[in-house]
């Protein structure tokens, strides 16, 4: 599913990508945002719950927590927000117990800067999301007494302000010499 948003002057495209894992517990989504600034993962044998922190215009928006309350460790993501984003998420699915629907096993997200993970038990059927040349500004899933289900949605990533610095900084120096 591809939607329209503005920012700015220009119009973003959202697009909709996954759900990897199972079909258990309830949808739900957290829409989509300017991008991700924290993930919190609470896991154990598997992802028990995640909770995203956005950034909407300059302000952070703490989503709802997604899944069960169980899990014996918890990692908290916190990305150098607006210049790291995230540039890759794989994990693994399956269920817990024979018999059992799949749920989320393991995640390992990757930044522009860094590798968070793997949080969980990597067993079972694996799934992974590049997003190059791509970011993620919202998460959507399924979850009940685990996260059952992930998917996101993306849009294209802006330049670091390193780079937009060094494009400007271009720019003047061309201006001046023609």
């Amino acid at each position: 599913m591809e939607t329209g948003r503005e920012n700015g002057s220009r119009k973003q495209k959202i697009v909709e990508v996954g759900l990897w894992g199972g079909h258990g517990g309830s949808s739900w989504d957290d829409g989509y945002y300017d991008g991700v600034r924290e993930i919190t993962i609470a896991f154990g044998h598997c992802i028990d719950s995640i909770q995203v922190v956005y950034d909407k215009n300059g302000k952070a928006i703490v989503a709802e927590k997604h899944g069960g309350v169980g899990g014996g460790q918890t990692a908290e993501i916190k990305l150098q927000w607006p210049d790291e984003y995230i540039t890759c998420v794989s994990g693994h699915y399956c269920p817990v117990v024979n018999g059992g629907t799949p749920v989320i096993r393991s995640i390992t997200i990757k930044s522009n800067k860094r590798m968070f993970g793997p949080f969980g038990m990597e067993e079972g059927m694996p799934f992974i999301f590049p997003l190059e040349g791509l970011r993620i500004v919202g998460l959507k899933g399924r979850g009940g007494w685990f996260l059952d289900a992930i998917g996101f949605h993306v849009t294209r990533a802006r330049p670091t302000k390193m780079l937009q610095r060094v494009h400007k900084t271009f720019r003047r120096l061309m201006s001046t010499t023609a």
